[in-house]
């Protein structure tokens, strides 16, 4: 038996005025995602324990069947292990975010979605500004980067950026006073950098600014293998999913042109997922598309409804059409968690999921026609939590 998750991030959403109160899973043309539906089974599925911050790490923990509240140490240190960042004892690793702030407030989260290369300048200016204190700068993909410290510095990092767009800076600061000033000293560093003053006059958002959140220890989880049996591999264009990944033995799969934005490489994904299956690479691929959860966080249905459509149309399509023409395969589709737009961050709501099996067993669907947060109530598998979705994936 061959196995593909194929996850679009923060996909799930409320009804809109603007859709005739529909959802976006709900109003967006989904032909393929309906398909496995109405010949799958469903249910919804707790990815974020209560308590626990709704992102995208402790989802993608539930979903994989590891209980965040054991595993998860921090983002920084999942993030750390897919850039190779080998954090010894007393290391701290934070997510460093390249931000915009205009007068006291923050006002974008990601700097314009600014680019690889110039967030590597930014990331080495800082490195270079702040060779007076035992830090080091880690310059990953577009605006998420990595800062490790040594000490005592667990629980001293910020809110997530994407959580307090318009929020005043000083009012969101940690106490601790070296993450204040860091992070203020940031400021000055980068504020008059060549890289900004040109995207300034470009019209592109300015990185002026980092944000320190997410901090941890290195964690230690069991292999995947060693829990279920099963080679696992991952497709995903951001260091926090190929981390999980690595952290839980999968092999990384690397796909020309992914993006992590809504212009990412959709239908390399499937392909590449399609060859590491036939080529008998790994028995389970699992896909993480992440632009509909950037578009959620912009708040644009327009960019979402596309992005959910591409998802799709140029995935869950191709997959498909990968389907009819081999073996034994069984496909798990779901969101890791909301991102509704009115919002415009995460949501603990359950998720959406289904499972379809080529050539199924006795029980191969239930009642359920279309892929959505509200048809899906209905399904075989009514709300899973813990671990049980992963083994019934796995088991079925």
């Amino acid at each position: 038996m061959k196995y593909l998750i194929l996850l679009g991030d923060g996909m799930g959403d409320y009804p809109l005025d603007e859709l005739g109160k529909k959802t976006i899973l709900q109003a967006a043309d989904t032909p393929n995602m309906d398909y496995l539906a109405k010949n799958g089974l469903s249910g919804l599925f707790r990815s974020i324990p209560d308590e626990m911050p709704a992102g995208s790490d402790i989802a993608i923990l539930s979903v994989l069947g590891y209980d965040p509240e054991v595993y998860y140490t921090g983002r920084g240190p999942l993030e750390a292990a897919n850039m190779g960042i080998d954090l010894k004892a007393g290391d701290v690793a934070f997510r460093c975010n390249l931000v915009t702030v205009e007068g006291d407030k923050l006002t974008d989260y990601s700097a314009g979605h600014i680019g690889n290369d110039d967030a590597k300048v930014l990331i080495d200016a800082l490195q270079e500004e702040f060779a007076d204190i035992s830090c080091k700068f880690f310059a990953g993909v577009g605006y998420r980067h990595i800062l490790v410290l040594n000490g005592d510095f667990e629980g001293t990092g910020c809110n997530p950026p994407h959580d307090i767009i318009g929020a005043s800076i000083m009012d969101e600061l940690p106490e601790n006073p070296v993450i204040r000033d860091l992070i203020l000293r940031s400021r000055q560093i980068l504020e008059d950098h060549p890289v900004n003053r040109k995207r300034h006059d470009q019209g592109l958002g300015v990185a002026n600014m980092i944000w320190l959140w997410g901090e941890g220890s290195k964690p230690k989880m069991p292999s995947f293998f060693e829990r279920f049996k099963v080679k696992g591999s991952v497709i995903s264009a951001v260091d926090i999913i190929k981390g999980i990944g690595r952290c839980i033995g999968f092999g990384v799969i690397d796909v020309p042109g992914v993006t992590g934005y809504l212009d990412t490489n959709y239908r390399g994904k499937a392909e590449y997922a399609i060859r590491a299956l036939e080529a008998d690479e790994c028995d389970l691929v699992f896909v993480h598309v992440e632009a509909p959860d950037e578009a959620g966080h912009m708040g644009s249905i327009k960019d979402k409804m596309d992005a959910v459509e591409a998802f799709d149309r140029e995935v869950v399509g191709r997959i498909l059409e990968w389907v009819k023409t081999t073996r034994e395969v069984r496909i798990l589709l779901m969101p890791d968690h909301l991102t509704p737009i009115t919002l415009r961050t995460h949501t603990r709501d359950p998720v959406p999921f289904c499972i379809y099996q080529k050539n199924p067993g006795t029980k191969k669907s239930d009642e359920v026609t279309s892929f959505d947060e509200y048809s899906v109530k209905n399904g075989f598998f009514g709300l899973v939590e813990g671990d049980r979705l992963i083994r019934s994936f796995i088991e079925l």
